[in-house]
């Protein structure tokens, strides 16, 4: 879902109103789904060791692929994404030692809180768009700068 998510998104440069609500559409209904299996999983006893590793990797290429995209459409600045998506690194090497060693490092509450946390405020980012009137908070966008005037003011994302 993740690559027809990024197209709708990114089709004619963000600027598209009907296809950021399909890439809006896509974007929740893949984060609700995956919050769905996991519920599943549990409610019918079907956890694995290769579900809770596999889980968070699929959030996190969610998020990332969103974030990334906020780069190219200029709605956010790379260097909160690249710290965003450096944590996340750490925590899957993190995990991924730990399964070298035998043991499963399982999703907390605090880092289901932070991908759904994650999720809404992407949401909303791609909702900004279609909505003006919904503004997503100004430390969380980045105008778009004009430098008409070539004063070198604009600094680039």
């Amino acid at each position: 879902m993740i690559p027809f998510f990024v197209a709708a998104l990114l089709y004619d440069g963000g600027a598209n109103q009907n296809m950021r609500y399909v890439a809006a559409a896509l974007f929740i209904i893949a984060s609700l789904t995956d919050m769905l299996d996991g519920k599943i999983a549990r409610k019918y006893n079907l956890v694995t060791n290769f579900g809770k590793f596999m889980d968070p990797l699929a959030d996190k290429l969610l998020v990332c692929s969103a974030l990334i995209c906020m780069i190219e459409l200029r709605e956010l600045p790379a260097w909160m994404v690249i710290i965003i998506i450096s944590r996340e690194f750490i925590i899957s090497g993190f995990r991924l030692v730990a399964s070298d060693n035998g043991v499963v490092i399982a999703a907390s509450y605090w880092g289901k809180f932070k991908t759904n946390f994650q999720m809404f405020m992407i949401i909303m980012l791609i909702i900004d768009h279609i909505f003006p009137s919904v503004r997503t908070p100004a430390f969380l966008r980045k105008e778009k700068c004009d430098d008409s005037n070539r004063t070198g003011l604009c600094p680039d994302i």
